[in-house]
């Protein structure tokens, strides 16, 4: 907690909010608690420390706000849309199960946000249809979790910009070599790294990542050809060879048409698929321990949008299950 906080420390707690979403809170006069979800905020003064946000003259809460004393200004973390949603209704108990703190005047506090503002009610203005507040912030707290945005209509995931390497972390590179920052070396590197956790369970049936390869294309949608199958996972240098299709079918993991025309998994290969998914995806929780659920998010959107950009036209895998379907 940081009491009677400097311009600088001010400023970087407000930072934390970017067109984003706040839950403002007080009591009531009766020491009922109160509570509303609020976009329209924003700084006034850094010395001394201000802030403001408006709230409809037709709002339920307005007597509420209008007579206390104190009120708290919430900005609310990104895994904190549930909470934007139920305080954004009416007519409901909002403090239900919600975990609190209190604050100056028995203010409730939530927890599990970006940032927090405890204020003294310092002014109130008109301002048409709304009540405009002024806050004197006495106390406040900042953490490091990516705000809620709301754009567009709908919430939206936020993401720092990379911040410039600690001294002695980059290492200078020889001229005409590729840097570590390359985006091909990063990609390659993860994908590589994260498939060597996965060599244990290959091993112990037999298989190599090649197999696997196909195995999961056939667990996407049975019933390809060698052709069909080289086309959609050729870009890996894999290979869905003749000779290789013969060695899974001969340990019984893929059965043939009785021409020899399209393949399918076996009762014993889907289950050794089974088994390497878990495996795979145990590996991408380990890799991806240190994110939270919207870093994990927006990092799968941006690589989606790398394949997109650079995709020369391969055959999508999924979408080839839906015209068989069709």
């Amino acid at each position: 907690m940081t009491a009677n906080p400097d311009s600088r420390a001010f400023r970087d707690a407000l930072g934390s909010f970017a067109t984003g979403v706040t839950i403002v809170t007080a009591t009531d006069a009766e020491g009922r608690d109160v509570g509303l979800t609020a976009s329209s905020f924003n700084s006034v003064s850094l010395d001394p420390p201000m802030i403001l946000w408006s709230l409809a003259r037709s709002s339920q809460s307005m007597a509420a706000f209008r007579e206390a004393a104190h009120f708290a200004v919430h900005i609310l973390a990104a895994d904190q849309d549930p909470l934007s949603n139920r305080f954004a209704k009416s007519g409901t108990d909002k403090f239900a199960d919600v975990p609190i703190e209190r604050g100056e005047g028995g203010v409730p506090l939530l927890t599990g946000c970006s940032a927090r503002f405890e204020c003294r009610t310092a002014y109130q203005y008109e301002g048409g249809d709304h009540i405009i507040f002024v806050g004197e912030v006495t106390r406040f707290d900042r953490y490091e979790r990516p705000p809620l945005i709301f754009h567009g209509g709908r919430y939206a995931l936020a993401a720092r910009k990379a911040q410039a390497l600690s001294a002695g972390g980059a290492i200078e590179q020889p001229a005409g070599s590729f840097g570590e920052d390359f985006l091909g070396y990063l990609l390659g590197r993860a994908h590589f790294q994260l498939y060597a956790r996965m060599q244990a369970s290959l091993g112990a049936h037999g298989l190599d990542a090649w197999d696997h390869f196909i195995l999961s294309v056939l667990g996407i949608g049975d019933g390809r050809s060698i052709a069909e199958i080289e086309a959609v996972i050729g870009y890996t240098g894999a290979h869905a060879t003749p000779e290789r299709v013969r060695s899974l079918a001969a340990r019984g993991i893929l059965s043939a048409d009785p021409d020899g025309g399209r393949l399918w998994l076996t009762e014993q290969g889907r289950k050794t698929l089974v088994e390497l998914t878990a495996a795979a995806k145990a590996a991408e929780e380990d890799a991806l321990g240190a994110f939270d659920e919207n870093e994990t998010a927006l990092l799968k959107h941006l690589l989606k949008h790398v394949i997109r950009s650079t995709d020369p036209g391969l055959p999508d895998p999924w979408l080839a299950t839906a015209e068989q379907g069709a």
